[in-house]
């Protein structure tokens, strides 16, 4: 078969939010959606939306939009979702905990097949209805090299020791929550969720808008220095929240 064409990597991580939102139309009996209103379903620019897609080979008809059930399965099936993932998470603390009991793994194609942690007080115990193994059973459960996703929830100062063992015995995606930048040879996959990156990202919006002079527009709307209405303040600083996100 041909190789797929390159999908640039901000569109790859874009594509679940497009997979969420046509999910809800479906759910909702949208057989068809517009651009604009799958854009807006999905929070991103209707521009960017259709770039995205036609990296996918997937354009809409002009008057009718995109087939909302077809769509669905083109972007589930480049994500991977046509076949059934393996995972395992190792670090069973609070949020390994949390994600080993998460529901909507299952739906999305993905199961938890294995917990694993170093604690000897965790060892040994059944959570979300599998046994914490201690890590060197690691390669007796994920079974054929690069067959799992490991999930790292593991304290920063550990993490790369952990990855280096997990990579050592095969794996080839690791999706890092450890606050810490993992070095991995070349052929490996990190995704890094930093939760505290994002809430300063937030802080940072926030902080930006409080320290914004408040506009009071009189009744006949804001006007520039030429007493023309001013052009509209909002689109373009959503605009440029867009581009930074």
């Amino acid at each position: 078969m041909p190789e797929a064409p390159a999908v640039p990597e901000a569109t790859v991580a874009r594509l679940p939010q497009y997979l969420r939102a046509l999910s809800a139309l479906a759910e909702a009996g949208s057989r068809t959606v517009s651009s604009e209103a799958l854009a807006e379903a999905a929070g991103v620019g209707s521009a960017k939306l259709r770039k995205d897609l036609s990296h996918l080979g997937s354009y809409g008809t002009r008057g009718v939009g995109y087939d909302v059930e077809q769509l669905h399965r083109h972007i589930a099936d480049r994500l991977g979702q046509a076949a059934s993932w393996r995972v395992v998470i190792v670090g069973v603390g609070n949020l390994g905990h949390a994600l080993a009991g998460y529901s909507g793994f299952a739906s999305r194609g993905f199961t938890v097949v294995g917990l694993f942690d170093d604690d000897p007080a965790v060892i040994g115990r059944v959570v979300g209805g599998l046994r914490v193994r201690p890590l060197e059973e690691f390669g007796e459960v994920v079974g054929e090299p690069g067959s799992a996703i490991a999930v790292l929830a593991v304290p920063a100062r550990h993490a790369q020791a952990v990855c280096d063992r997990l990579v050592a015995a095969g794996t080839r995606s690791v999706l890092n929550f450890a606050p810490t930048v993992l070095r991995v040879p070349d052929g490996v996959d990190v995704r890094k969720v930093d939760l505290a990156s994002e809430l300063q990202i937030l802080a940072f919006h926030a902080q930006r808008r409080a320290a914004a002079p408040a506009h009071r527009p009189s009744a006949a709307g804001p006007r520039g220095a030429t007493g023309a209405p001013a052009g509209p303040l909002l689109p373009h600083a959503l605009h440029r929240v867009e581009e930074v996100v």
